[in-house]
C-alpha cells in the first residue's frame, strides 16, 4: 500500500506561505527591474503592502548589521 501523503499543519503552510510570498516579492522587483511591471501598475493596496515588507526587511537588515562599513579601526 502507498504511503499516504502527509497533510501540512498550520505551521508548516505558514512557513511556505512566507517562502512563497519572499518568492512573489522577488518576482515583483525583476518585472519592475526589467520594465515588464511599472509600480504604477499595482492596486494602491498591493503597493503598501509591497512597501512596508520592504521597509519591515530593511529595517531587520540594518538591525543585523552589527559592523559600520566604514569603521576599518577594527582590523
Amino acid at each position: 500500500m502507498e504511503e499516504e501523503e502527509k497533510k501540512p499543519n498550520k505551521v508548516e503552510l505558514s512557513e511556505l506561505d512566507a517562502e512563497f510570498i519572499r518568492v512573489l516579492e522577488d518576482l515583483i522587483d525583476a518585472l519592475i527591474a526589467n520594465g515588464t511591471l511599472r509600480l504604477t501598475d499595482l492596486p494602491p493596496q498591493a503597493l503598501q503592502k509591497l512597501q512596508q515588507r520592504k521597509k519591515a526587511r530593511q529595517r531587520l537588515r540594518d538591525s543585523l548589521n552589527l559592523l559600520d562599513d566604514d569603521d576599518e579601526s577594527l582590523f
